[in-house]
């Protein structure tokens, strides 16, 4: 079971990821990481993580076709305001883009609210479908070759490979697509397309365990990054202490807000911010291996009052956990590779 653990955080074998929104992916001069989530493989080029990251605003762009500026924004600005944008972006010929020029903390706020006024949706969910960035698997490795295999290394295109000298690990770009999104259980599916099997194959898995847990029915770990750094992996023991029926609003006003609900877990254990999407694992016996439970929602603070004061007074010693058993039947269908009719959830 000890090589088991080591298995999940080895860089090699580990089946923990990073899904992150990259502005200019095959332009290495221009391109851009933003977004990063945690999330891991499931089989077939399946990744599970978080739905919350979707539907929060960006506020600007850092680039944008320049079709899509021409149609969706340059006809609502004013004379002022066309300046403006003009000045904090420049034109390449080239690639018919606008690029930003001007990362002022002042001048993005005001991008911000002028995109805001005009009702330009900024939200990484509809910059994925305008083309604006796209979601990206981000694998980093000491090794210069995929896992360790130069045969699959040499499908890669040369400019999704790169080396990171801060890190000084080398990093690989794998394109996914959003699947399907259950926004009020926070979990979203996506699937890795325009890629190899080759490549898919060389990935490691996990395999779902759908029974829902109660306190100290079974020993569950959380698998996510490392505490000071995303480069790194960790495993922690973590104890579910109880089981909650949740309701918690999230804000969206392009598409209205919703609703997290649905069963969660409490969750005490060591969890870091930045592990949104971090699988939760129970040993199965039968099959000899850790499996998924459970993906790292929410963090959930105990209240404090200082000085008579509650405000801001807050320790998060504990985590809001989604067990996967209450998306099991569409997960299932989506695994399958079969359309969702009626999405409850």
């Amino acid at each position: 079971m000890q090589n088991k653990k080591s298995d999940l955080i080895n860089e090699l074998k580990s089946p923990l990821q990073r899904i992150m929104w990259i502005y200019n992916v095959d332009d290495p001069a221009r391109r851009s990481f933003e977004n990063n989530i945690c999330a891991f493989h499931v089989g077939n080029g399946y990744f599970l993580t978080v739905a919350h990251n979707l539907r929060m605003q960006t506020g600007f762009y850092k680039s944008i076709d320049e079709a899509l500026y021409l149609k969706e924004i340059l006809p609502k600005l004013d004379g002022a305001q066309k300046n403006f944008m003009e000045q904090c972006y420049f034109r390449d010929d080239y690639s018919k883009k606008w690029y930003l020029n001007n990362h002022d903390p002042v001048h993005l706020d005001h991008i911000a609210k002028i995109l805001k006024q005009k009702r330009f949706d900024t939200r990484w969910v509809a910059y994925g479908k305008k083309g604006i960035c796209t979601p990206h698997l981000v694998f980093q490795f000491k090794g210069n070759s995929f896992f360790n295999d130069l045969d699959v290394t040499r499908l890669f295109d040369s400019r999704k490979m790169m080396y990171d000298n801060e890190a000084r690990k080398h990093n690989f770009l794998i394109e996914v697509q959003l699947v399907h999104a259950f926004y009020g259980a926070d979990i979203a599916l996506y699937k890795i397309v325009n890629t190899p099997d080759e490549i898919i194959a060389k990935i490691p898995a996990l395999k779902i365990d759908f029974d829902l847990y109660f306190d100290d029915e079974k020993a569950m770990y959380c698998l996510q990054s490392s505490p000071t750094s995303f480069a790194g992996r960790l495993l922690n023991q973590a104890k579910v202490e109880g089981i909650l029926d949740h309701f918690s609003p999230f804000f969206d006003d392009v598409e209205g807000n919703y609703i997290f609900e649905g069963n969660r877990y409490l969750v005490k254990g060591y969890f870091r911010f930045g592990s949104s999407g971090a699988p939760y694992l129970v040993y199965d016996e039968y099959q000899g291996e850790y499996v998924v439970n459970a993906i790292q929602s929410e963090a959930s603070g105990i209240q404090f009052s200082i000085k008579n004061d509650r405000d801001g007074n807050i320790q998060y010693t504990h985590a809001i956990a989604t067990p996967l058993n209450i998306v099991k039947d569409d997960l299932e269908k989506l695994l399958r590779g079969e359309a969702l009719i009626q999405v409850t959830l």
